[in-house]
């Protein structure tokens, strides 16, 4: 797998990902470049390449001339992130059959921002981590855990043993501005068509529901899921 721009590669390199090389630009070699300077204090292979085969590359045609070839993406298991939020309340997201790499970047990024400990995903029928993943999230990718698994209720089981309460984030809840969402919580987003599963959804402890006042009924995911990660972020400042 490739990680393709500047500060996608920075991220890359600062945070120890399995680096095969570097494809940078050639016409950046002549000039002061902060990429290329810790790319060599990393000791990592560097190839100065012409734009046009950075561009034959590319997967997301915005690599800015830079191209990391990294080993695929490696995830991580539910224990892995129980065991990072042991020592403080736990903030977990699941993501229910998320089809759309650019949603899936963005909540990558947000649920980085937020602090959360980790994601969730299922093996099948959902986006899983590619390049372009890896572009939208900004490089916050390389700062979160995310676990696939074979079945989302499984993970939801080893959640509720480990004390988390789970919340689907659906209509027909209660409004989440009047849940309490203080206490160790799992966060379920619906895909974007479908929203999710009802058999997923009945396995919930409760659904927590984003009020809308216009006349459009739904919210893009990675919208909804920023929204929702936010005020429980806001809640637990509240009562520090």
């Amino acid at each position: 797998m490739n990680i393709e721009g500047r500060n996608q590669v920075v991220e890359a390199i600062k945070n120890g990902t399995t680096i095969n090389k570097i494809m940078i630009d050639k016409n950046f070699i002549t000039r002061k470049d902060d990429v290329i300077s810790l790319a060599r204090k990393n000791n990592l292979k560097i190839e100065f390449l012409p734009k046009k085969v950075l561009d034959a590359k590319s997967v997301t045609a915005h690599h800015q001339g830079y191209i990391a070839e990294t080993v695929e993406f490696e995830y991580s298991s539910v224990a892995e992130i129980l065991q990072a939020a042991k020592d403080k309340t736990p903030f977990v997201v699941l993501l229910d059959g998320i089809e759309d790499p650019h949603n899936f970047g963005a909540i990558i990024r947000t649920c980085e921002c937020a602090g959360v400990d980790g994601i969730i995903i299922p093996k099948m029928r959902a986006c899983q981590v590619n390049e372009t993943v890896v572009r939208t999230s900004a490089g916050a990718i390389a700062n979160m855990k995310i676990a696939r698994v074979s079945n989302l209720k499984d993970a939801i089981d080893d959640l509720k043993k480990a004390g988390i309460w789970i919340y689907a984030c659906e209509v027909g809840g209660k409004s989440i501005y009047e849940e309490n969402l203080t206490g160790p919580i799992a966060l379920v987003i619906g895909s974007e068509g479908n929203g999710m599963k009802q058999s997923l959804r009945s396995y919930c402890d409760g659904i927590v529901t984003l009020p809308l006042h216009g006349s459009v009924n739904s919210l893009n995911a990675s919208v909804s899921a920023g929204i929702a990660i936010y005020e429980i972020l806001r809640q637990r400042k509240e009562v520090k």
